[in-house]
């Protein structure tokens, strides 16, 4: 009898073990937050699942497809550094359009880009010292910039928000010199009461009228303290003034406002001019943007900085552009020049292939860049988690799970969590559009679990929701 009723207590065990374990209901302490807010729980998604673990510990409206602003970046980076493997780096072409006597080009210079993501102004200077080292130091024809590379829309920069100066709205090129930016350093003065300001580089078509007042208040949200317009002249759009006024308070130390404002053609020859002169180079010629000739072989090829790298920046500082770029070498591949041009709908059907190798089949899924930069893109918060859960046990986790922001630490959380157990122990992507706020990505809780978390919030009160989040983070870590 003992015998039987052992073994009706094992099939029972087996019986009810066998049955999936419905997730849990949101913490008390989000769902207060969410209330506050006025914020419906029908307007948010959240999956929290345990790694190893074989049912999610939260699923919230989990099926539901939203927008996830820039967490969409963890989906490009992951699938990047699986399609392409962390050492990828991207190829720019020089060539030499006639003979070079003596280190004179009798010809043009010829530049032909395929999307390399960092080609910043540190990494261009770099370009120019290795063209130098080459024994060239003249060049009697122009330059020639080759875009063919890229075979996409010719977006507005303005589309999207109406803000077609700011840095996150410029259009992917295949040869993209330091994202066409110029960047506004602002340093206080106590002592001439003033406010000092650099833009670097600046470039002979750009003026600046500096209205700025310096006061002595506590720093808070300088840029809302502030204004910047930017002035085109009506007689040549390639000439801006750029006007400062407002307020800078002095406890706000140096700090950086970026501006994307001049054509990528006339940015691009005004800095290779400044930075071929200060390395001893003669230029002599002006810019063209046209197709390099057939048959030329290469004076130097110069390769961006490894993948591994580039998604720290993608990740960490949510960089769209290089997002962007990222997500379009995703159809061509290794074989970046056989495979040219590179097209979106190359690289959805490269990510949808990806996927469905992986056995990963998210039939709400819409991309649209590969960056979050976008009103369509959609995905669930359950199949976010899915992929992240899939990333950890990938051969690349290791790079992925280091691309993203840490908390208290780094990136776009490094002013978050400040002061709470969470510090160190959190590495998520963090997301924001008008009425979207998103983050996802792994937390350690405090007995050394680690959890996959994806919060996702679609609502016009979105803006405020990072309370919601940081509580469910926060009740994560403490849960017994």
């Amino acid at each position: 009898m003992i015998g039987v009723n052992w073994r009706f207590g094992l099939l029972v065990w087996l019986i009810i073990s066998a049955i999936p374990v419905a997730a849990a209901d949101l913490p008390l302490t989000v769902k207060q937050k969410l209330q506050q807010l006025a914020i419906p729980e029908s307007a948010i998604g959240v999956y929290v699942h345990e790694i190893g673990a074989r049912e999610p510990l939260l699923a919230v409206n989990a099926d539901t497809a939203m927008n996830p602003a820039s967490v969409m970046k963890l989906l490009t980076t992951y699938a990047g550094l699986e399609l392409l493997g962390p050492a990828y780096t991207w190829p720019t072409m020089l060539y030499a359009d006639g003979p070079i006597i003596d280190g004179v080009l009798h010809g043009d210079l010829i530049i032909k880009g395929y999307g390399d993501p960092k080609l910043d102004l540190e990494n261009f200077w770099l370009l120019i010292h290795r063209l130098r080292q080459t024994g060239l130091h003249e060049i009697k024809g122009n330059l020639v910039l080759d875009n063919s590379h890229y075979a996409i829309p010719n977006d507005d920069p303005g589309d999207f928000d109406g803000q077609p100066y700011r840095t996150y709205n410029i259009i992917p090129e295949a040869l993209l010199v330091n994202y066409r930016t110029s960047t506004i350093h602002l340093f206080p003065q106590p002592e001439k009461n003033a406010v000092r300001v650099v833009i670097d580089p600046l470039p002979d078509s750009i003026q600046v009228q500096n209205h700025l007042k310096l006061t002595q208040g506590a720093c808070g949200d300088w840029q809302n303290a502030m204004t910047i317009d930017v002035l085109a002249d009506k007689n040549n759009d390639n000439n801006f003034t750029v006007v400062l006024r407002g307020n800078f308070s002095r406890h706000c130390g140096k700090q950086s406002y970026m501006l994307s404002l001049q054509k990528s053609a006339i940015y691009t020859r005004d800095l290779f001019k400044r930075l071929w002169a200060q390395q001893g180079g003669l230029f002599h010629g002006d810019v063209k943007v046209e197709r390099a000739p057939s048959g030329l072989t290469p004076l130097k090829i110069y390769q961006s900085p490894p993948l591994a790298e580039i998604v720290r920046g993608i990740n960490k500082f949510s960089n769209n552009i290089a997002a962007r770029q990222l997500y379009l070498a995703l159809g061509t591949g290794d074989a970046v020049a056989i495979n040219s041009p590179a097209t979106l709908t190359k690289s959805d059907e490269a990510i949808r292939q990806w996927l469905a190798r992986k056995q990963l089949n998210f039939p709400e899924l819409v991309i649209e860049n590969g960056s979050g930069l976008s009103r369509r893109e959609r995905i669930s918060t359950r199949h976010m988690g899915q992929l992240l859960l899939a990333a950890f046990n990938s051969s690349v986790m290791p790079e992925f799970m280091s691309s993203m922001p840490i908390a208290a630490v780094d990136g776009t959380l490094r002013n978050r969590f400040t002061g709470t157990a969470v510090k160190g122990l959190a590495h998520m992507k963090t997301g924001a559009l008008n009425n979207v706020r998103a983050l996802a990505g792994y937390v350690l809780d405090q007995a050394g679990r680690r959890f996959v978390v994806v919060f996702i919030v679609n609502h016009e009160q979105a803006g405020q929701s990072r309370i919601a989040m940081d509580a469910l983070v926060q009740w994560l870590y403490s849960r017994s």
